[in-house]
């Protein structure tokens, strides 16, 4: 999931080594904290979070065989 998330971020990004992903395993779900260069914030999240949500549509999609629900949070630092 991780190296997902990864692959589909750092195409989008102007500084593609600041991408940091944090999986963190929980019972019923997996969280996935999404960490850019701060300039890089408005390429991920997208107008109005269309590329965000569709960031997590897509990883909801590929999740959807593990039987957990994936939480993709952007972390601003």
């Amino acid at each position: 999931m991780k190296e997902l998330l990864e692959a589909i971020v750092k195409p989008l990004v102007q500084y593609p080594d600041e991408v940091n992903v944090t999986l963190t395993d929980r019972e019923d779900s997996v969280l996935l904290e999404l960490r850019v260069n701060p300039s890089d914030m408005g390429k991920v999240i997208g107008r109005q979070g269309r590329i965000a949500k569709a960031i997590r549509t897509v990883m909801r999609a590929a999740s959807g065989r593990d039987g957990k629900k994936v939480i993709v949070d952007i972390v601003e630092d």
